[in-house]
């Protein structure tokens, strides 16, 4: 699907194309889709213990990005555990922090996206 929608986009006027594969967390591990990155996005609120149950996503990965912070105090999630099951996963996995609602670690997040995008 994404090679044939491709044909349509005017590639050499963007800079960065982000795809987004929804579902679960296994399926986008186990396609290329043409990434020069896989980017893992977890919420807090899905559990810390994801890194062990879907270890293929996250070793398939360069980023993840843990995703609604603010809402660390209402939710049962262990930062620290969450980080240490992706590093034992996936020990070059770069992990980042961040709260689309507060814009926590936006920042960081765009400055990796520059960081890594390829010279055209």
């Amino acid at each position: 699907m994404i090679n044939g929608a491709i044909k349509n986009f005017p590639l050499k006027e963007i800079d960065v194309l982000i795809i987004e594969n929804v579902g679960n967390l296994v399926c986008p591990a186990e396609f290329k889709v043409g990434e020069d990155h896989k980017v893992m996005l977890l919420s807090v609120s899905e559990g810390d213990d994801k890194p062990l149950k879907y270890p293929l996503m996250f070793h398939e990965s360069s980023l993840l990005l843990l995703n609604k912070i603010d809402l660390l105090p209402y939710v049962d999630f262990n930062m620290q555990s969450a980080q240490r099951n992706a590093l034992q996963v996936s020990p070059k996995l770069e992990i980042l922090s961040v709260s689309c609602k507060t814009g926590e670690g936006l920042e960081a997040w765009f400055n990796w996206i520059r960081a890594h995008q390829r010279a055209g």
